[in-house]
Order: structure tokens, then C-alpha cells, then sequence
């Protein structure tokens, strides 16, 4: 019996490594599907950064994607049930960058390099 990391229902952050400093922003806000052998397939929404306000922004599409969990390429944080995913933001606080859906939850992404 294999142990499932992810499991289908979850919602997800998830941060693409940038390999250079002029590669974009790319973050996916979304719902596993499903997971195994290491690959999630999850369907959600892209956020990246907007080159002249330094802000981040939804792409309205959804898009569902097969990701490589274990490749070392994509940071996954696992989001509470509770998180409205339709009204998630990205802002700009005083110590920091937060990802919010505009209730009580939040997840500072200070640490990881948005600029």
C-alpha cells in the first residue's frame, strides 16, 4: 500500500523556482486532483507578477497541471480546507508579502524572492 503525500480535494500554493533573475514569477493556487509516484495533477489558478507594479495577479483561466512534487523545482504549501480559493490576493504588508483569502488566513511568502 503506497501512502499518498497529497491527496485529491486538497488545496495547494505552490512556487516555481525561478532559475534566473529575469525568469517570471509563476505561483498556482489550486485543488489536487490527484497524486502518484511523485506527480500531483491539480487544476487552479496562475498568479504572476505585473513588470511595472511589482504586484502579483490572477490569470483569469484555469488551468490544470501535472507537477513534478518531488523535483525540487516547485515549493508546496498545503492550504486549510477553510481557504476561499476564488479570493485569494496577494498583498503588500508592512513586514512583508502575504497571501490571503481576506479572512483571518494567511501565508507569508516573505522568505521566497518576489521582487
Amino acid at each position: 500500500m503506497t501512502n499518498a503525500i497529497l491527496s485529491p480535494g486538497e488545496k495547494v500554493h505552490m512556487i516555481h523556482r525561478r532559475h534566473t533573475e529575469n525568469e517570471p514569477h509563476r505561483h498556482f493556487v489550486g485543488v489536487v486532483n490527484s497524486y502518484a509516484d511523485g506527480m500531483v495533477r491539480v487544476t487552479g489558478h496562475v498568479y504572476t507578477v505585473d513588470a511595472m507594479t511589482l504586484l502579483f495577479f490572477r490569470r483569469p483561466e484555469i488551468r490544470t497541471r501535472i507537477v513534478a512534487a518531488v523535483s525540487g523545482e516547485v515549493l508546496i504549501n498545503v492550504l486549510p480546507a477553510s481557504v476561499q480559493l476564488d479570493k485569494v490576493v496577494y498583498k503588500i504588508e508592512s513586514n512583508g508579502m502575504r497571501v490571503t483569502d481576506g479572512s483571518d488566513w494567511h501565508l507569508d511568502i516573505s522568505d521566497v524572492s518576489w521582487k
